[in-house]
């Protein structure tokens, strides 16, 4: 239940924060949209690697036990860590693309 708390301040805090882009284009109201991009590109890479990491101890547990089938796994591992990281990525772009 704690975990869906901070999903639902996280909410709060991106739907209080709209306002902001509401004002005019002057220069002196753009100064939330760095400060914005460094926690969107902090809160991707962070969940990024935490998601790298389950996949790591789940790779490592399937090798443990069946070592037989490694090939396989292993290109299930890349695989998936080239999807996770490439989320990561299409944030870094989405940021750019927005300032």
């Amino acid at each position: 239940m704690r975990k869906f708390m901070w999903l639902f301040m996280a909410m709060a805090i991106v739907l209080f924060a709209s306002p902001v882009y509401a004002q005019g284009t002057a220069p002196a109201s753009n100064w939330a949209v760095p400060i914005g991009a460094g926690i969107g590109m902090g809160i991707a890479a962070g969940l990024a690697g935490m998601g790298q990491g389950r996949v790591a101890a789940a790779v490592a547990e399937a090798l443990a036990r069946n070592p037989g089938a490694r090939p396989g796994i292993q290109l299930a591992l890349f695989i998936g860590l080239a999807f996770i990281e490439s989320l990561v990525l299409f944030t870094f772009v989405m940021i750019f693309i927005r300032t």
